[in-house]
């Protein structure tokens, strides 16, 4: 390894005194709005999307630490990873704090809570979920592929998937679809991440059960996604596409059936074995 230079150091240094000064004026600014909700609750909603964003640029700035450090020193920062992958979780949680954290469930179960953040509308909706998917995706990169965190990042990914989802106000969306409304295109655009990154959420929890935990509580949180999934189309009025998520989620229980019955039945040979 190159022996860092202390101009290196140097500059180094400075540039994260300064960043994490903004990084303080931030949480500072974090802790009045929390204070504030539990002062008076009215618009508790909003706060929290303020919050949630402000996080997304204290994880920013936690990335562009670790990129300094990389660049200056030729080292990854795990410390600032770490403190940028938790950012994203403080997101997300604030965001759950509104929407919930209902997967796959009648938009009836969860609209009343769309009701404390009316005025914010599908454009900045989709800016916030924009920003956000971009802060988590950088933070998976920055650990690289053979992180610890690999199985983790499935439960941050599909829980931002959720989130993207459940801020959707489905009782304008109709309206909002025509081409002649006002920011119709990024509307659009909205619904084919949520779309895209639901299926990715259910493959990926797959994956997780078939590659690493074998847990049977992966895969029924994998087949609630393509079942939120295909409650999504059926809203949307896509109905061939609700009937192949249909067929779809009917193998993947179908698969999970079969993987049960395999291990009770090794289960049941291992206790009789023993007792031979």
């Amino acid at each position: 390894m190159a022996k860092i230079s202390n101009e290196a150091k140097k500059s180094y240094f400075e540039k994260i005194k300064e960043y994490k000064n903004i990084i303080e004026q931030i949480k500072n600014k974090e802790k009045t709005l929390l204070k504030e909700i539990r002062d008076d609750p009215d618009n508790a909603g909003y706060k929290r999307l303020i919050m949630g964003d402000e996080n997304i640029t204290i994880v920013s700035y936690y990335l562009l630490m670790n990129s300094l450090s990389l660049s200056l020193l030729g080292i990854r920062n795990e410390a600032f990873l770490n403190d940028a992958r938790k950012g994203c979780y403080k997101v997300i949680i604030y965001l759950e704090e509104i929407v919930s954290d209902l997967i796959d469930a009648p938009f009836s179960e969860y609209s009343e809570r769309l009701e404390t953040i009316v005025n914010f509308s599908d454009d900045k909706r989709y800016e916030l979920i924009k920003k956000l998917g971009f802060a988590i995706q950088s933070v998976v990169e920055g650990f690289g592929e053979n992180s610890k965190w690999k199985w983790s990042f499935v439960e941050i990914e599909a829980r931002f998937a959720t989130v993207a989802k459940n801020l959707i106000n489905m009782k304008t969306l109709v309206a909002g679809m025509d081409p002649r409304a006002d920011h119709y295109e990024s509307r659009m655009a909205y619904l084919e991440l949520i779309k895209k990154i639901m299926q990715q959420s259910a493959d990926k929890y797959r994956q997780k059960y078939e590659l690493s935990t074998l847990r049977i509580d992966d895969f029924k949180i994998a087949i609630s996604y393509l079942q939120a999934l295909r409650r999504f189309h059926i809203l949307l009025g896509e109905v061939e596409e609700a009937e192949v998520m249909r067929k779809k989620v009917e193998v993947w229980k179908a698969k999970m059936e079969t993987d049960l019955k395999k291990h009770d039945q090794e289960i049941k040979e291992a206790r009789m074995g023993k007792r031979l």
